[in-house]
């Protein structure tokens, strides 16, 4: 049961000050039985109040403001955390299809998590699909053969996405990172009515050799009939057991965005972000991710007025 502790620095530099920055925190460890919490600190510039809820997901979720001008807003949380899973899993014995269909009955978040969102590569989705049903393979075995041909046949490219690309943009480049392949493997597991999730967190496997070490990392979890959840990450082709850390889940990356939100000024800004994972034997890896942002991304910047109102958006998970 390894322990990480883990510094996630988010900062937003602006070239003139800004204010009423109204913003959205999912940095805090999802509450579920594979982790636990045993430390956790928030510091945000200005200090100010944070309210906390639990969002529709169950995702620990903090709202904040910063009214007065500032020309600088840093988000720093230093996390200590224990994961329980086992190294490796046991669930290629689960209850086949039949039991799928009358768990997805049975909740409105699994059904609403199994339904498949409309994009125009739908064929290429569907012959994946069907790939994976050959042969008779219960839930388990399909939603693994789906995880591996996205290994298989994409590329892990850096920065030839954004935060905005979309699945049928993935398809025609055969290529991405993280984020891009969580959401593919999404759209193969529900087009199969396998109810499926995005989360975000970070990996942490201590040099390895894994894609993603260090940064803000996604996978998506699978339901399983006889299991429950089950983490499946296709930028490494594998399970995830205690090497991931969980901060949020939902049905896309903007349900688990880490930070998002809005300020007013006519302020242009600029995102960098600081990841650094430290493992018991005293590894530590860091990873710094500069981000030039623009008021619309692809777009002209708009006239410069004093209610010029920017959204803030993080960075795009690798």
């Amino acid at each position: 049961m390894p322990i990480f502790r883990i510094h996630h620095v988010t900062r937003y530099d602006y070239d003139r000050p800004v204010k009423e920055s109204i913003n959205e925190l999912r940095i805090y460890p999802y509450p579920c039985a594979e982790q636990e919490l045993l430390q956790h600190d928030v510091v945000i510039t200005a200090q100010p109040d944070i309210l906390l809820f639990n969002d529709y997901w169950h995702n620990k979720t903090g709202h904040f403001n910063v009214l007065a001008p500032h020309k600088e807003m840093v988000i720093e949380s230093k996390l200590v955390l224990r994961t329980t899973l086992p190294d490796q899993l046991n669930i290629t014995t689960n209850p086949g299809w039949e039991q799928l269909a009358v768990d997805v009955q049975a909740s409105l978040q699994l059904f609403e998590l199994a339904e498949a969102g409309k994009i125009e590569g739908g064929a290429e989705v569907e012959k994946i699909a069907t790939l994976a049903l050959e042969g008779g393979r219960n839930v388990a075995a399909a939603v693994e053969f789906c995880n591996q041909y996205i290994f298989k046949h994409y590329k892990y490219i850096k920065g030839i996405t954004t935060i905005e690309t979309t699945v049928d943009e993935i398809i025609a480049q055969k290529a991405g990172v993280c984020q891009d392949f969580a959401h593919l493997l999404l759209q193969i597991l529900r087009t199969m009515h396998v109810p499926a999730r995005y989360v975000s967190g970070y990996i942490c496997p201590n040099k390895s050799g894994m894609r993603g070490e260090g940064a803000t990392h996604a996978w998506v979890d699978a339901w399983l009939p006889g299991y429950g959840w089950a983490g499946i990450d296709p930028t490494n082709n594998v399970w995830v057991t205690n090497n991931h850390v969980k901060l949020a889940v939902g049905r896309n990356f903007n349900d688990c965005t880490p930070v998002k939100g809005a300020f007013k000024g006519p302020a242009r800004q600029r995102l960098s972000v600081y990841v650094s994972v430290g493992y018991e034997d005293g590894n530590v890896f860091e990873e710094l991710n500069n981000v030039q942002m623009e008021a619309q991304a692809g777009g002209p910047q708009p006239e410069v007025v004093d209610d010029t109102r920017f959204a803030v958006q993080q960075q795009q998970q690798q």
